[in-house]
């Protein structure tokens, strides 16, 4: 592989690795990247003499800042618009698949999320039977800037997340470190940075064999000997705020639930981001995120992501994700027109047109 290609695959002994390689874009997820992943985990799970996958992100900032939503704005729909483009529908759709994919692989996967995870990179990271964050960990779900949902199986990991904290980073797209994903069930293991070579060594020398179980312990094992001591790790900002943001999110319905937060008058800083992001963010996406919770309580992983790629398109069809990447990242005047503007405007009709299925077979209904 030449260092141009968007995915570095690489053997260390019986590790399989991929390196996502497009750090000057923080390792965002585009369509060749995706395929390219897919692709190698089908070869390698036929492959006996790979026992394990080890997934990292080229360079130290970031093992992925998310999907590819230059690509997206350019070619979801405008307001009015009668939609958005088959690549829209093919780029979350095999996003989606290879999400399910890492999910439910039957060999170990270890995730290095070292620097910033967010979106489509903790869709990677999520499904990984081992995830490993750092010092540097930095996470969010931050689709509410951008008037899209947090996606990639949001609907399943927030749901699962102490108390309503899931729905306070879901609506609030607030940022949490490697110790706060600990304590959200989004990580298992905290390796200090410095650490990675060491650990792969340790991966590498294990006495792995043809029985997926055993190697997963084996796996296990050498990722707990590595990690950092508690009292070196930073603080949790979630496990510290878990109360408050009980109290915030502590009423029946979403106009009050969302009053609550963005009339936050206290001192911290951490809830003041949170509460402007929610206020300056797409109104359709906080409708969406509560309704996304409520629906998908009981679902399987499959009947997630199902939702999730109609809801997908649906947010690039209806006008809401050119805006907010417009506003973000290509004018950069940091002002989205949100359509409605309020969310007094934000209908149950219109969050119910979000989840309609643009299909008559949803094109993961194989999953």
């Amino acid at each position: 592989m030449t260092e141009e290609s968007p995915l570095i695959v690489d053997r260390q002994g019986p590790i399989g690795k991929l390196t996502l390689n497009l750090p000057k874009a923080l390792n965002a997820l585009n369509l060749d990247m995706i395929d390219r992943m897919a692709a190698q985990l089908d070869q390698w799970e036929a492959d006996d003499s790979v026992a394990c996958i080890w997934i990292e992100g080229a360079g130290e900032k970031a093992l992925c800042a998310g999907g590819d939503v230059v690509a997206l704005h350019r070619e979801s729909g405008s307001y009015g618009d009668q939609g958005a483009s088959q690549f829209v529908q093919d780029f979350f759709t095999r996003e989606y698949r290879l999400d399910y994919r890492i999910h439910t692989y039957p060999k170990p996967i270890i995730v290095w999320g070292n620097g910033i995870v967010m979106g489509g990179g903790i869709g990677i990271m999520s499904g990984a039977s081992h995830r490993i964050v750092s010092e540097t960990t930095r996470m969010a779900m931050p689709e509410i800037t951008i008037g899209l949902f947090p996606d990639v199986g949001g609907s399943w990991f927030l749901n699962r997340m102490p108390g309503r904290i899931g729905l306070f980073l879901g609506l609030t797209g607030a940022q949490f470190n490697g110790s706060d994903a600990i304590y959200a069930g989004m990580a298992d293991r905290m390796v200090a940075s410095a650490d990675k070579d060491a650990l792969l060594s340790s991966l590498a020398r294990q006495a792995f064999s043809e029985d997926a179980e055993q190697n997963r312990v084996l796996v296990s094992r050498a990722v707990q000997t590595s990690e950092i001591a508690q009292d070196q790790r930073p603080a949790s900002n979630l496990r510290a705020h878990y109360d408050v943001i009980q109290q915030l999110t502590d009423a029946p319905t979403l106009a009050d639930v969302y009053q609550t937060i963005v009339n936050y008058a206290g001192e911290d800083s951490w809830l003041q981001r949170a509460a402007a992001t929610l206020k300056a963010g797409c109104p359709l996406t906080a409708g969406v995120v509560w309704e996304q919770l409520r629906r998908a309580r009981h679902m399987s992983l499959a009947e997630v992501l199902q939702m999730e790629l109609a809801l997908a398109v649906n947010m690039c069809s209806n006008g809401q994700v050119k805006e907010g990447v417009r506003a973000l990242l290509i004018d950069k005047d940091r002002n989205p027109q949100w359509q409605p503007a309020t969310l007094e405007g934000v209908t149950p009709e219109l969050v119910a047109a979000c989840f309609k299925q643009p299909w008559e077979t949803n094109p993961l209904a194989d999953l």
